[in-house]
């Protein structure tokens, strides 16, 4: 299959990008280099410079028949999105359009949307299930949610077939690709900064949760296991089907089923790289829910199970490609090298 990979120059859809390339197929990267690096894209995938609302990038990236779009070129940062609401609608929500009519007029049909566990916002229980209420807290949960809705219509009245994949906490690294965001806000790479001297201490937002050591627990999957959740969404998008009935129908939650509290996360990283990590505990952040577990029963259905789910295990990985990776370069520069 020939798959068009928006956002394929970016961390997830580095290695989205390397998995597909893998297995086979051929790969189209759509990617404007915003949050992304031109050297992520290997030159056995063609790489078509530009925004997913630019007509003349579209226009290039169709240019030979595209069996599949997997969209993953989008604003992610929670807070930034509480500041510069405009901006992630615009990006997340907006800019997509031209995206989706740009495929029907290519006869593209098939549609696999990286989303979001933000579109929950704080659940009523855990695990949390695809059905449970979505309540997003922040215009970056907001503009994934609307997004699917877009693509929900979509379905029921043009003909698109799609799966909006609701990822918990990407986490790990590949040898080629790692996190390398600007600024960095994910708390496993931060705290292998702190391993690593980049840092001094790791802040522990709130250390008096109902958790089994009051610190807030999440559910970390492996970039790798996330990646092979998207072949297995696109293989099931090749058959044509009735319209899903609601949101929660296209959806599939990506997580281990398992959460790990920050203390366990740093527990994790001192076994990894064998060296103490100073920690400074702060208030609690607004808004940050004391659990958030995956339901993912529904894409194991599907034929998916993690490969990496322990968490020494995700950690290793993040600090391996730290080891061999300088400091990131400016985003749209060359990626840092090994």
């Amino acid at each position: 299959m020939r798959i068009l990979v928006t956002g394929g120059a970016g961390y997830i859809g580095g290695v989205m990008v390397e998995t597909l390339l893998a297995e086979g197929h051929e790969v189209v990267v759509l990617d404007n280099l915003c949050h992304g690096y031109r050297d992520n894209v290997p030159p056995e995938a063609r790489w078509v410079p530009g925004d997913v609302a630019d007509p003349a990038a579209l226009a290039a990236a169709f240019a030979a028949p595209v069996d599949g779009v997997i969209h993953m070129a989008a604003h992610i940062e929670v807070g930034e999105s509480m500041r510069q609401p405009r901006k992630y609608f615009d990006n997340n929500l907006a800019r997509p359009w031209a995206l989706l009519e740009a495929m029907e007029r290519a006869g593209t049909r098939r549609f696999v949307l990286s989303s979001t566990a933000a579109v929950y916002g704080t659940p009523d229980r855990t695990p949390i299930v695809e059905s449970a209420p979505t309540r997003p807290l922040n215009p970056y949960g907001w503009s994934k949610l609307m997004l699917e809705q877009t693509l929900f219509w979509h379905a029921c009245h043009r003909g698109l077939r799609y799966a909006a994949l609701r990822y918990f906490n990407a986490a790990g690294a590949t040898a080629q690709h790692g996190e390398q965001h600007q600024p960095e806000s994910h708390l496993i790479p931060l705290v292998l900064e702190v391993a690593a001297g980049e840092r001094e201490a790791i802040q522990i937002f709130g250390a008096d949760y109902d958790t089994p050591d009051g610190t807030c627990v999440r559910d970390y999957v492996h970039v790798r296991d996330l990646a092979a959740a998207h072949l297995i969404a696109l293989a099931a998008l090749e058959t044509p089907a009735e319209p899903p009935a609601d949101l929660a129908a296209a959806a599939y939650n990506l997580g281990n089923g398992a959460g790990f509290s920050v203390r366990q996360v740093i527990a994790a990283a001192e076994q990894v790289c064998g060296r103490r990590i100073p920690v400074r505990e702060a208030p609690r952040r607004p808004g940050d829910p004391a659990r958030l577990v995956a339901a993912a029963e529904k894409m194991r259905a599907a034929g998916w199970s993690p490969q990496f789910p322990e968490l020494e295990a995700i950690v290793a990985s993040a600090w391996r490609y730290k080891q061999t990776h300088r400091a990131a370069a400016p985003f749209g520069a060359p990626a840092a090298g090994a």
